[in-house]
């Protein structure tokens, strides 16, 4: 059998190969905005046509299912009935062009089929622009939108941290709940923090994309020393947009007044021995299963800029579930805010 002598690299070769695979990119870049663009144009045609009808809805249906059979014979597959009403629904979610042909044409047919069934208008125009901005996959984007995520930051408390630029907003960054399905841990919770920790360390790729944006990991039982003692963080991350750490307790019983001092004493230690001069103020997020109103309302949580408890739930929550947890969380915003 007659083997084939192996490929040596060489600078000439390495170029090329760059070459061809920048090319094939922006090939298949420009192959996709020119077809989501098509989509939209194709619906709004559509649109058009039907608004000429006297019974718009058995007008439509009608149109939609003799154009479908006109194409397919014409074209071949990739326009059943099912697509087209895509099409017609794609321009009549995003009907301004400076959208589409801005936003939407740089994402991939199925990012936008996803996103345009999003009823919430604003939550919709979110995960349109971090798609875009955040380059998400379109796995990360259906599970941000099955798990509530624009709904879950702005449900976090309305804060903002001293000291950074003025759009810079926690609500951005800070989620109540996070959701950690992707640790498979069953209900009951019966794992214990370093079993939960190591977990979260062994699927870091997911746990990143749960935090949100810039997030990047420093270290897990992080040392912070003092003169006579030694503590240790559960996890403390930096984020590159805040520009700050952001230290991270893990408990898996209800939120204690205890919890609250701790994390406060870890901050202002990390402030004094570990902040550069161009850091901002440390963040310390408690992730508790629970968490107590009394402890949140009474205690150094409520007037404490830097010091945050959210809940995570280690399983993929029912809608209703979510939906809960978010009312409870702005009712809770609401009652502080009318004390202040």
């Amino acid at each position: 059998m007659e083997h084939k002598p192996a490929t040596q690299s060489t600078p000439l070769l390495t170029d090329v190969l760059v070459i061809l695979q920048t090319a094939r990119q922006k090939a298949y870049t420009a192959v996709n905005t020119a077809m989501v663009q098509a989509y939209w144009l194709m619906g709004k045609r559509i649109v058009e046509e039907e608004q000429k009808g006297e019974q718009k809805a058995t007008y439509g249906e009608a149109l939609l299912k003799n154009l479908s059979v006109a194409l397919t014979a014409e074209l071949g597959k990739g326009f059943s009935y099912a697509n087209l009403r895509n099409f017609r629904q794609f321009y009549l979610t995003f009907p301004d062009a400076e959208i589409c042909y801005a936003v939407c044409s740089k994402l991939t047919w199925s990012h936008n089929r996803l996103i345009m069934r999003v009823e919430n208008p604003d939550a919709r125009n979110y995960y349109l622009q971090e798609c875009s901005n955040q380059n998400w996959s379109t796995r990360t984007l259906e599970r941000n939108i099955n798990t509530f995520y624009y709904q879950r930051l702005r449900s976090s408390q309305q804060k903002q941290i001293q000291q950074t630029t003025e759009k810079t907003d926690l609500n951005d960054f800070i989620k109540d709940p996070y959701v950690f399905e992707f640790l498979n841990i069953p209900e009951p919770i019966t794992s214990s923090e370093k079993n939960i920790e190591s977990a979260l360390i062994e699927n870091l790729q997911a746990f990143l994309l749960e935090l949100g944006k810039g997030f990047s990991f420093v270290g897990r039982q992080f040392r912070i020393s003092t003169e006579t003692s030694h503590f240790f963080i559960d996890l403390v991350f930096y984020n590159y947009l805040l520009k700050c750490f952001v230290l991270f307790d893990l408990k898996t019983t209800k939120l204690s007044h205890q919890d609250t001092g701790q994390m406060d004493m870890y901050i202002r230690m990390f402030d004094d021995l570990k902040k550069q001069d161009n850091d901002n103020p440390t963040i310390g997020i408690i992730l508790c299963t629970e968490k107590d109103e009394t402890v949140v309302k009474y205690s150094i949580l409520n007037e404490h800029k830097q010091l945050f408890a959210t809940k995570y739930m280690p399983y993929l929550p029912t809608e209703e579930e979510l939906i809960a947890e978010i009312v409870r969380k702005k009712r809770m915003i609401q009652e502080r805010d009318e004390r202040l």
